[in-house]
């Protein structure tokens, strides 16, 4: 029997978003302190859990799901697993995010896998920016692994991009044109407020998306396409151009009213919210009754009753939500 996962408020969740790692290769300032303390091994959903949960899901209307982390290409034995997801029944998608560090080592075998999206994190193109907004990257690392997704032919990659001011503010356009040099997409992401950050103020750094979007603008005229996509991202085109303008703005535009998606932490935390705490621990079933699908689905089935309306972000105040971006899956 096929179930729909409709929440209170009447919005279908047919998009999941499974953590796979919380451990990266970087350190970004605005994803995670630059020391950290990772989860031990005993506490993370194994690669079989992580395969049952998405089974879980797609048997529910799921049709698409993404993997993040951290850095889920770090995370061992994944990338050698990811074609029992990929070839699901019901799966439309499968998506990947990526800082772009281990794309060099494995953008074919993700292919062959069933990986028809990526999206790459870049911040920045100036070598000192870069590092200093990931702490431990290498620019050229990303930009080699980014020309080998290209070369791979994946049906569509694209740029993620926080933007804070007095950071990388001021390489708006040079993103823009790197990508339309590249002929994939790219999107600006406010910076959500997700656990305590030592390295700036977020109330300081915080660029909205509309005075990206003007930057843009003052060089390329921008055309709303009106079409929804899977994620939150309000897209645009420019003129005799394939390549498509993202925002992703949880503060000046927020994106509530029409979210269908949910996350699983590495934890194997059910997470209905990027913004609340609203969540249900998955983590009891899976070892309990390990490799049994129905109690997984029953309690996710039940868990859409605590979904919320809306998350409240307040770049002003301390953040609510004391866990990292890395913790909450990207």
């Amino acid at each position: 029997m096929q179930y729909q996962l409709i929440d209170d408020f009447g919005r279908q969740v047919d998009y999941v978003r499974i953590s796979v790692t919380d451990r990266c290769d970087f350190r970004c300032v605005y994803c995670m302190a630059e020391e950290m303390t990772f989860l031990p091994r005993h506490s993370i959903m194994s690669i079989e859990e992580i395969e049952l949960v998405a089974k879980a899901f797609v048997a529910l209307g799921v049709t698409r799901i993404r993997l993040t982390g951290g850095e889920p290409l770090v995370r061992r034995g994944l990338v050698e697993n990811l074609h029992k997801i990929g070839k699901l029944e019901g799966l439309n998608e499968l998506l990947i995010t990526t800082n772009g560090s281990q794309l060099v080592r494995h953008a074919k075998t993700l292919k062959e896998a069933g990986v028809k999206r990526l999206n790459v994190s870049l911040d920045s193109l100036d070598e000192a920016k870069f590092t200093a907004m990931t702490r431990t990257g290498k620019l050229s690392q990303v930009l080699q692994g980014i020309d080998a997704a290209i070369e791979e032919g994946f049906e569509r990659i694209k740029i993620n991009a926080v933007v804070m001011r007095g950071s990388n503010d001021d390489e708006v356009l040079d993103l823009v044109d790197f990508a339309r040099d590249k002929a994939i997409d790219i999107a600006f992401i406010e910076e959500m407020p997700l656990g305590n950050i030592q390295s700036h103020d977020r109330a300081l750094t915080y660029c909205s998306s509309d005075d990206v979007r003007e930057m843009i603008e003052q060089h390329y005229p921008l055309t709303h396409n009106p079409q929804k996509t899977a994620g939150p991202s309000r897209y645009y085109s420019m003129p005799n151009h394939k390549t498509q303008i993202g925002f992703i703005s949880p503060h000046s535009h927020n994106f509530c009213s029409d979210c269908n998606r949910v996350r699983v932490t590495v934890e194997g935390r059910l997470l209905l919210c990027l913004g609340n705490e609203h969540s249900l621990d998955l983590m009891p079933i899976l070892r309990s009754q390990p490799g049994q699908i129905v109690p997984l689905q029953e309690a996710i089935i039940a868990a859409m009753a605590l979904k919320p309306e809306k998350h409240h972000f307040d770049l002003h105040e301390k953040p609510q939500i004391l866990r990292f971006m890395n913790a909450t899956g990207g």
